[in-house]
């Protein structure tokens, strides 16, 4: 593990992203909530917030932190069958927080195709991204948007 003692303690937060490519009528499943395990949304937001915490058991080498906030979010579009996640997570501490990000992002994404692989074996899942992070040594960097010149 890197040593983290000398680093000052700041106000860090991640920002990150992950989507599920599914299909218009299970999109209309899970707004409905008609999906035979239950509620997909509240079952996936809980199971990235437990994730996020668990961060330091499932990644080698990575800090257990003290976590102040997760929150997950999810868009809907019927249209295209895409759901977009987006996970936040903050903390007061030595160290950065996008892996809790980026794996509460991941494991909600992981429990929308365990809800619904039954009815849409063929879902995609990703890209899983970093969209944002705040604090320590580098203040604020964000993913540029696309089209945007480098």
């Amino acid at each position: 593990m890197v040593d983290v003692s000398g680093k000052a303690s700041s106000m860090r937060e991640a920002i990150a992203s992950a989507s599920v490519q599914t299909q218009p009528d299970v999109i209309a499943l899970i707004e409905q909530a008609l999906v035979k395990k239950g509620d997909v949304l509240a079952t996936a937001r809980i199971a990235g917030i437990m994730a996020a915490k668990k961060t330091s058991d499932l990644i080698p080498l990575c800090h257990p932190l003290p976590l102040s906030k997760v929150s997950i979010d999810f868009e809907l579009n019927a249209a295209s069958g895409q759901i977009f996640i987006q996970s936040l997570c903050r903390v007061q501490s030595q160290t950065g927080v996008e892996m809790e990000a980026l794996t509460a992002a991941s494991v909600a994404a992981l429990t929308i195709y365990d809800m619904c692989k039954a009815v849409d074996p063929a879902m995609v899942i990703g890209p899983i991204q970093l969209q944002q992070k705040t604090g320590g040594k580098h203040g604020l960097w964000q993913r540029p948007t696309e089209g945007a010149a480098l």
